[in-house]
């Protein structure tokens, strides 16, 4: 009868999960009535205070309203309402988070609270239509490539692109890539692995979203990254997840009404200094890709790219290009 007993609390305690909050307080009756509706249990109405103070009595925060009849909520959340709306809208508003698997993972975070907070959620939730992910088996991907670092392999995957019937098809003549993984970044909406690239011995970054199954774990171990590598550094190098190429400091002249936008993207540590009154310059360090140079264009010409040579020339060629 013990184990019975020990059930009887742990039902009264989801009964709480699912039912109270602060603002929605259950009575001593609807305990019992729900006991019984849920779990054909009959309790008598002394035996409510008894559960809840074992309940209290193992480290939960039941709370009791002093009225003409009892009434109880669970005060104790993993997580505050505002928490779970802010977890709901990052599920939501995620590219890599296809759509199947953004309403699983929205119904299990709506869990984590109250029925009625939950169908006050319901009601605030905007779909905002944007272009989700169709790759349905991103999340056994990153958990396979998390194995691998964690694990210390390499990891061989085959990587997608898409053709003009916007049909998936292999990169790389249809041969998986092979890399050391070092780190998995969430830029712009994607999850990328960023790994040491054995077959072109360099680091590059791979769209976990483009990756078209799960990678294969080889028992080959991993290549350590190299001492200098510092992933924050490198995960600030905003462009750098649109390309393959190293990354170089770029002199940019811009005018002042554009610091907060060099901010977003470098953060607040990026190296500028004074031109005039209208300018400043700023110092960046980027992966010149077509991304990087379409960012400069559409400032409309109040950002300038004023070194290296190489990347000026490179500018004014896709600038060229466009036009002919």
């Amino acid at each position: 009868m013990e184990t019975d007993h020990q059930l009887r609390v742990l039902y009264l305690y989801q009964i709480l999960l699912r039912h109270s909050d602060v603002d929605h307080p259950v009575s001593t009756k609807e305990l019992i009535d729900m006991m019984e509706t849920y779990h054909q249990i009959k309790l008598h109405r002394t035996t409510i205070p008894k559960y809840i103070e074992l309940l209290n009595a193992g480290g939960l925060e039941v709370m009791e309203i002093r009225s003409r009849e009892k009434k109880y909520y669970l005060n104790d959340r993993l997580f505050e309402l505002p928490e779970v709306k802010l977890l709901i809208d990052a599920v939501q508003s995620s590219k890599f988070i296809s759509v199947g698997k953004s309403q699983v993972l929205i119904s299990k975070l709506m869990a984590l609270t109250s029925e009625a907070n939950a169908a006050k959620l319901k009601r605030n939730l905007y779909v905002t239509g944007r272009v989700k992910s169709d790759n349905e088996k991103s999340y056994y991907i990153v958990e396979a490539i998390n194995d691998a670092i964690n694990e210390g392999k390499r990891i061989s995957f085959y990587y997608t692109d898409y053709n003009t019937q916007k049909e998936r098809v292999l990169k790389n003549d249809g041969l998986p890539y092979v890399i050391s993984p070092y780190a998995l970044i969430w830029d712009g909406d994607f999850y990328y692995v960023l790994g040491m690239n054995h077959r072109r011995n360099q680091i590059n970054t791979f769209r976990v979203d483009r990756i078209s199954r799960q990678p294969e774990i080889l028992d080959e171990a991993a290549t350590p990254a190299q001492d200098n590598l510092n992933l924050a550094n490198y995960s600030r190098e905003v462009f750098r997840m649109y390309d393959t190429e190293e990354p170089v400091e770029v002199s940019l002249l811009c005018e002042n009404s554009l610091m907060k936008h060099l901010i977003d993207h470098f953060g607040l540590d990026v190296e500028t200094e004074t031109v005039d009154d209208n300018h400043f310059r700023a110092r960046v360090l980027v992966c010149t890709s077509p991304t990087f140079y379409r960012w400069v264009f559409g400032w409309c010409g109040r950002m300038k790219i004023e070194s290296p040579a190489f990347v000026l020339d490179e500018y004014h060629r896709m600038a060229r290009a466009a036009l002919e």
